[in-house]
C-alpha cells in the first residue's frame, strides 16, 4: 500500500466518521436515563461553579446561635454542629468532590494509557511486564489501595487525589491494552507499517483515535468511583481537612448527631448519591451512544 492510498484512505473515513459521531449523539438523546444523568451532572457542575453566587454565607462562618438547626427558610438544608449553613457547604464541598473524581481520572488516564499503548503494541517482555504489574495491583481492592496510598503521602486533597488517580490506573492500562491488541491488527494499521511509518507516528495518529471511545467511557464510569472514593478518604480524615467543606467530611461530623439532627447526613448523602447516579447514567448512555454495533 502506497503513501498516497494511506492518506486517501484516512480522509476517505472523515465523512463516515462524522456521521457516526452524529449518530451518535442522535442515540445518545434518545436515552432518556442518559439524559437525565447529564443533566445532575450538569447540575452539580453549576452548582460548584456558581457556589459563591447561589450561597447565602461564607462555608466557613460558625454561628452559635443557629447550631444544629432544622431546615427553614433561612437555612434550606439546616445547619450543622458548628452552626454553619449545610447547603453554602454542599455548593462548596461539591467544588472537591467534582475536582478529585475529575482530576484523579486524569492522573489514571495520564499514567495508565501510556503504559497500555506500550504493552499492547510491542508485545513481548515490555507487554509481560507491564501486564504483571497490572495485574498485582488489580489484585489489590481499589479502596484499600488509594486508603494506603494516601496514607503514605499524607492527609490532605491533593494527596487524595493522586492517590485515587494511582488506585485507578491499572483499570487504563488493562483496557488500553485489550484495545490496541485489537485495533493494531486492522488494514490501515498494516498500511502504515508497510511504507515505513515510524512506531510512534502509528500509535498516536492511527491507534490511539480508535481506541478513544471506550476510554471515554470508562473515565465517565470511574469519575462516579472516584468521588465515591474521595468522600470515604475524606471521611476516615485522609481527603479535604477540616473546616473545608467535603461531602465525606460533613458525612463524618453528622454521624454524631444521627438522631438530634439526621439532616446533617440526608444532604450530603444524597449528593453523592445523586452526582454517582448522574455519571453512571451519563456513562451508560456514552457506551451506547459510541457502539459501533449498536444500530
Amino acid at each position: 500500500m502506497t503513501a498516497p492510498a494511506v492518506v486517501q484512505g484516512a480522509l476517505g473515513t472523515e465523512a463516515p466518521a462524522r456521521k457516526r459521531r452524529s449518530r451518535g449523539l442522535q442515540k445518545f438523546l434518545r436515552n432518556k436515563s442518559a439524559v437525565v444523568g447529564a443533566v445532575l451532572v450538569l447540575a452539580f457542575v453549576l452548582l460548584a461553579i456558581l457556589a459563591p453566587l447561589v450561597t447565602p454565607q461564607d462555608p466557613l462562618q460558625t454561628s452559635f446561635t443557629a447550631i444544629r438547626k432544622a431546615p427553614s427558610a433561612a437555612h434550606w438544608l439546616g445547619t450543622d454542629d458548628l452552626g454553619r449553613d449545610i447547603y453554602t457547604r454542599l455548593a462548596y464541598g461539591a467544588r472537591s468532590s467534582l475536582m478529585a473524581g475529575v482530576i484523579s481520572v486524569a492522573i489514571a488516564l495520564a499514567v495508565g494509557v501510556p503504559f497500555g499503548l506500550i504493552a499492547g503494541y510491542y508485545g513481548g517482555l515490555v507487554d509481560g511486564a507491564i501486564s504483571r504489574a497490572t495485574e498485582a495491583m488489580l489484585a489489590i481492592p481499589f479502596l484499600i489501595l488509594a486508603i494506603a496510598l494516601a496514607a503514605f503521602l499524607g492527609p490532605s486533597l491533593s494527596n487524595a487525589m493522586i492517590a485515587i488517580g494511582l488506585s485507578a490506573m491499572p483499570i487504563f492500562i488493562r483496557l488500553t491494552r485489550g484495545q490496541v491488541l485489537s485495533v493494531k491488527t486492522e488494514d490501515y494499521v498494516e498500511g502504515a507499517h508497510s511504507i515505513g511509518l515510524p512506531h510512534r507516528w502509528i500509535i498516536i495518529r492511527y491507534i490511539l483515535p480508535n481506541v478513544m471511545p471506550p476510554l471515554i467511557v470508562q473515565a465517565t464510569l470511574t469519575i462516579a468511583t472516584a468521588i465515591i472514593a474521595e468522600a470515604s478518604l475524606s471521611f476516615l480524615g485522609l481527603g479535604q481537612q477540616p473546616p473545608s467543606p467535603s461531602w465525606g467530611s460533613m458525612l463524618n461530623t453528622a454521624k454524631n448527631f444521627m438522631t438530634q439532627a439526621p439532616w446533617m447526613s440526608i444532604s450530603p448523602g444524597g449528593a453523592i448519591f445523586l452526582v454517582v447516579l448522574g455519571f453512571n447514567l451519563l456513562g451508560d448512555g456514552l457506551r451506547d451512544a459510541l457502539d459501533p454495533r449498536e444500530s
